[in-house]
């Protein structure tokens, strides 16, 4: 079956868009119709489908511009590739690191053991249709997972591979919230500029009882804002924050 062409120009578009800076104009419809040989009507389609998936906003009088979608970090523990393919993206990942560690002080006081107990340390740079989201930096046990770094996690899911192979499934957790300035090796990965602002999302994980995941998840904070619904002043503390999300600033002109 033949593509329609205002399809051809909205995946055509979808993949440019997703590798602009938010705030990023987009040619008007008659440019877009030119470029495409198309009619400014079926260039308007294309837009109007890209407006409702969120990847493009619309302002009066000003033309349209570069909405990233939401990317969310929600409470139940997902992980990236659940979480990117739920909202249509093909996730791929990019193993930088996947290494044997002895514990720190910090380390240690994380996963409740001895300084120099052994771990691994499983670095990822994540992304979503071919475009560089986050680097994730996973810190587990060595002793509750023997051969792990054997697996390929270029392809293979870790949450996967621990509920599949280690029968590890992960009950609680917790995660942190932080604004940092990006390593000079990171900006390169997530092609940002050297000292651009950074959030970082320390995420703890527990399995009966024990931590066996930290992890320090990077987001370049100009592409990304955070927010979360809070409930009223009368619900139990832990109840507070009932939606955590990472999305989107809006267009700055």
């Amino acid at each position: 079956m033949t593509t329609p062409k205002y399809q051809k120009l909205a995946d055509a578009l979808r993949e440019r868009i997703f590798a602009s800076p938010v705030g990023a104009a987009i040619e008007s419809e008659r440019q877009l119709a030119d470029e495409a040989g198309i009619s400014r009507m079926t260039a308007r389609r294309a837009i109007d489908e890209l407006v409702r998936e969120g990847l493009l906003v619309r302002e009066v009088g000003r033309g349209t511009f570069v909405a990233r979608p939401v990317v969310s970090v929600p409470l139940q523990l997902t992980s990236f590739s659940e979480d990117m393919r739920a909202r249509g993206h093909l996730p791929t990942s990019r193993v930088l690191q996947a290494t044997h560690l002895e514990a720190t002080e910090e380390l240690a006081a994380v996963f409740c053991v001895s300084p120099g107990e052994d771990l691994l340390l499983l670095s990822r740079l994540r992304l979503a249709d071919g475009v560089p989201l986050a680097i994730e930096r996973t810190h587990l046990r060595a002793r509750d997972t023997p051969a792990l770094l054997e697996r390929d996690f270029a392809e293979a899911s870790l949450y996967q591979v621990l509920a599949d192979e280690y029968g590890i499934r992960f009950e609680a957790g917790r995660q942190i919230i932080r604004a940092g300035i990006v390593l000079a090796e990171d900006a390169t990965l997530l092609q940002i500029d050297p000292g651009s602002p950074v959030l970082e999302l320390l995420r703890t994980t527990i399995s009966d009882g024990s931590v066996i995941e930290w992890t320090i998840s990077t987001y370049p904070a100009s592409r990304f804002e955070l927010s979360a619904q809070i409930a009223p002043a009368t619900a139990p503390a832990d109840g507070a924050l009932s939606a955590l999300s990472v999305r989107p600033n809006r267009p700055t002109g």
